[in-house]
């Protein structure tokens, strides 16, 4: 009988824990894309929550780049025709998906946070999470091209 009280109040704590409404993170990265078709080209700024969000453009992307976000990794991108996507970096170190052949970009989505550049990849042993810019190296994420060269 003890056990069964115990139980229940389990149950009750547990069903007032669940009424507890989950609060929004304020603190969700944006995501910083340029998408280059030729001579043209267009931006989107998005927040890295998951959300789908439409380009509304039909410029044939051959790049997009990806200056402050490891999107390659953290981002799909939905294409109007079949196309591969390649990671790449551009000669001054920004971060590119190739796209090919070229094809309009419907729409993007990205996910998960990253560390800026000079920022802590590693703290206290510990992963903090993957360089939006660059590599990580000696617990710091570095940029992929070295500033003083």
């Amino acid at each position: 009988m003890k056990s069964l009280g115990m139980f229940a109040a389990a149950v009750g704590l547990l069903a007032m824990a669940s009424a507890i409404p989950v609060e929004e993170r304020a603190d969700v990265q944006i995501v910083h894309l340029n998408f280059h078709g030729g001579p043209a080209n267009y931006t989107l700024a998005i927040p890295a929550d998951g959300s789908v969000h439409e380009t509304n453009n039909d410029l044939s992307i051959s790049i997009i780049e990806a200056p402050d976000y490891n999107a390659f990794q953290q981002c799909k991108f939905e294409t109007q025709n079949e196309a591969t996507l390649a990671s790449s970096i551009s000669d001054d170190g920004v971060n590119q998906i190739l796209v090919g052949p070229p094809t309009p970009i419907l729409s993007v989505s990205c996910e998960g946070m990253c560390v800026p550049t000079w920022g802590e990849c590693y703290r206290g042993g510990q992963w903090v999470g993957p360089c939006c810019a660059g590599y990580c190296a000696a617990n710091r994420c570095r940029p992929w091209v070295n500033p003083l060269a």
